[in-house]
């Protein structure tokens, strides 16, 4: 069965329209969200994307319903993993706490453009070349195993070098000005340190999304379900980040079990490409049906299972801990006292995300 013309139509209007009207309300309030709003927004957007899937559901069929619920569920494990290191690119900066907010969401939108370019070279490479799935299978066990030899070993971020050339060829002032990306100072136009740290979200974001796209198009060859599962998992995960705050360390078991979840998704797209018996200097050939195929329905169990189970064991672990206040609160006191986003912010960040958030963060 299609999908029907409208409903991508519809789909598509509806969520621009969210995001824009999510972007003018941080835009005209700048604050630091309290527990209690951030859970309200998070459960907004959870249960939205409940609700499309059972769109989905009384519009198509029960496959695409699955298959958007475990692209979902998958791309939304990897976006809370991310969280890591957005918490890390804020303390490096030295971002002002009630412009957090601001960064994340301008930073989100950057990112599902260039997630959206990805995904439409992803799906037309796959209807051209289905033996990729070769490529990608083997690509997601391999990370899987770095996730598990490089558990324990603290998050590092290092600029990568397109953000290193924007350093060069922009004129940055040394402070932030608010929210603000673009300033006149000494009667020059100037860019604010806030330009670097949104660039700096949306293309880190674009690297995570090299490892989260293959592994959604091995639950769903969809283009349109890829992309909205992607939407969902990102909309309301600049909440998340506040909600979470130190809870993230606390998730100790999460990347094994992100590991168990991508080398899974990656034997399954290898299985479907011995499935398809088609190889680039073979030509033509028959499939293999004595070769399995994971349905989709047992993807989405094992899925949802392995994220609940790393979730209940992590907590069980962690009993008793308190979540430290170095996750996206640590930079609360550096930013009252030091000059904001300068040399000093960042340095001093960056001295207490080590030394409050390495021993939660040991486990991973």
């Amino acid at each position: 069965m299609e999908l029907p013309v409208w409903f991508e139509v519809a789909t598509f209007v509806g969520l621009t329209v969210l995001l824009l009207a999510d972007l003018a309300i941080v835009a005209r309030r700048p604050h630091e969200p309290s527990i209690k709003e951030a859970s309200l927004w998070v459960s907004f957007y959870v249960g939205l994307a409940l609700v499309f899937g059972l769109l989905m559901l009384a519009f198509t069929n029960g496959t695409y319903a699955t298959e958007f619920y475990a692209g979902w569920l998958t791309e939304y494990s990897l976006s809370v993993d991310n969280l890591f290191v957005f918490v890390i690119i804020m303390a490096r900066f030295g971002v002002p706490r009630k412009f957090q907010q601001e960064a994340l969401m301008i930073g989100i939108i950057i990112a599902l453009v260039l997630r959206g370019i990805f995904i439409l070279l992803g799906a037309v490479v796959i209807e051209r070349f289905v033996w990729v799935f070769y490529v990608f299978g083997a690509f997601l066990i391999y990370t899987a195993i770095n996730l598990v030899r490089h558990r324990g070993e603290d998050e590092e971020y290092e600029e990568n070098a397109f953000i290193r050339r924007m350093r060069k060829v922009l004129p940055i002032t040394k402070d932030f000005h608010g929210a603000k990306i673009r300033v006149t100072e000494g009667g020059r136009k100037m860019w604010t340190p806030m330009i670097v740290v949104i660039l700096a979200l949306g293309t880190t974001d674009l690297i995570f999304a090299l490892d989260s796209i293959p592994a959604i198009f091995g639950l769903t060859r969809e283009p349109f379900i890829v992309f909205t599962a992607n939407v969902f998992a990102l909309m309301g995960l600049r909440q998340l980040y506040f909600l979470l705050g130190g809870l993230l360390q606390r998730l100790v078991y999460l990347s094994l079990g992100l590991a168990v979840i991508l080398a899974f998704i990656g034997v399954k797209l290898i299985l479907e490409a011995v499935h398809e018996n088609q190889l680039p200097f073979a030509g033509h050939r028959e499939p293999l049906e004595s070769v399995p195929e994971i349905p989709i329905w047992l993807s989405l169990t094992i899925i949802l299972g392995v994220l609940v189970l790393a979730t209940v064991a992590s907590l069980l672990k962690t009993r008793g801990q308190l979540a430290s206040p170095g996750a996206p609160s640590v930079d609360r006191e550096t930013a009252e006292s030091v000059p904001t986003g300068g040399p000093e912010a960042a340095a001093a960040a960056e001295s207490r995300i080590a030394e409050e958030s390495s021993e939660g963060r040991a486990g991973r």
